[in-house]
């Protein structure tokens, strides 16, 4: 039987365990003027595209819909959503996008980047967010946090000091986490995982999970962390998650599992053992069953590389 959970004396919250965790990142990648006719599409690269309109106007452009961003607009895309980027009104013929700029006409500077998790194939903090997000830098209703890093991050790529993109990435990384902050305090979501790590009780359990997934979690001892009766906590972590609680402790061990198969050399005997199974060939059986492939599979592709 595993030991007690220990007593975490600086307890981080539910939020920030699971981004370390998921080993968040952000990159910029381009900081550039555009100018004249011009079109980009940057989506397909199944990370979390951003644009930052540091400068000029662009129109953000969809199936069905097209939107005006102006100087300080920021927009991401949780799920790597299909749009294009371009400096008409009239969404450009495909043929256009990507191509060099042409003619002459008025400036845009244009900040893109991405956002990513480095340890996970499927993300449960993007499930119940928009497709995309447009955090419009004229809206009242604009978080002002976002807005102050936003223009820190505009000022480091114009002043070009030393190590301004370690700086812009960083601070790229802080914009990130307020937009999850703001779409969870604003009350735009109802449910999903960011609603419940932000919710007192269920993401006390969340934190026990994320913390220590080797320890022999139930039903009973999730409950306690969340100061539930176990019908009401599984009732409320099941409408808010999306899983059981049972259910979501197997797919975050073997989460776990396949980050330390990637990212250690520690055995798969090992490896089971820290996943909460008792056998090395329970683990085998769940893994190669929720995962898709075998475990050995996994640290053979990464040797592979």
């Amino acid at each position: 039987m595993s030991e007690s959970p220990n007593i975490y004396l600086n307890d981080p919250d539910p939020l920030s365990v699971l981004l370390e965790r998921m080993s968040l990142r952000a990159e910029v990648y381009v900081n550039g003027d555009f100018c004249g006719s011009w079109a980009v599409d940057t989506s397909g690269s199944r990370r979390i595209p951003f644009h930052l309109i540091g400068k000029g106007q662009a129109w953000l452009h969809f199936e069905s819909e097209t939107i005006v961003l102006n100087e300080r607009d920021l927009v991401v895309f949780p799920r790597d959503h299909q749009h294009i980027i371009s400096s008409s009104p009239i969404k450009p013929a495909k043929k256009l996008v990507n191509q060099p700029a042409k003619g002459a006409g008025e400036t845009t500077n244009m900040v893109c980047g991405f956002f990513q998790f480095n340890h996970t194939l499927v993300n449960p903090l993007l499930d119940a967010l928009p497709e995309f997000l447009h955090i419009p830098a004229t809206s009242s209703s604009c978080n002002s946090r976002i807005m102050q890093l936003i223009d820190m991050m505009i000022v480091e790529l114009q002043q070009r000091r030393t190590g301004c993109y370690t700086i812009v990435d960083q601070l790229a990384n802080l914009v990130f986490i307020e937009i999850l902050r703001e779409q969870v305090e604003a009350g735009k979501l109802n449910n999903g995982m960011l609603v419940a790590l932000f919710d007192n009780r269920i993401g006390k359990a969340l934190n026990a999970i994320h913390q220590q997934p080797e320890y022999a979690w139930n039903l009973a001892s999730l409950a306690s962390k969340a100061s539930m009766s176990r019908s009401n906590f599984a009732d409320k972590f099941t409408k808010l998650v999306g899983l059981s609680p049972m259910k979501y402790l197997l797919k975050w061990r073997l989460i776990e599992a396949r980050k330390l198969l990637i990212c250690s050399d520690i055995s798969i005997a090992e490896i089971a053992q820290l996943s909460g199974y008792e056998t090395e060939a329970a683990f085998r059986k769940a893994f190669k069953q929720h995962q898709g492939e075998a475990p050995g599979a996994v640290r053979s592709a990464m040797v592979g590389h």
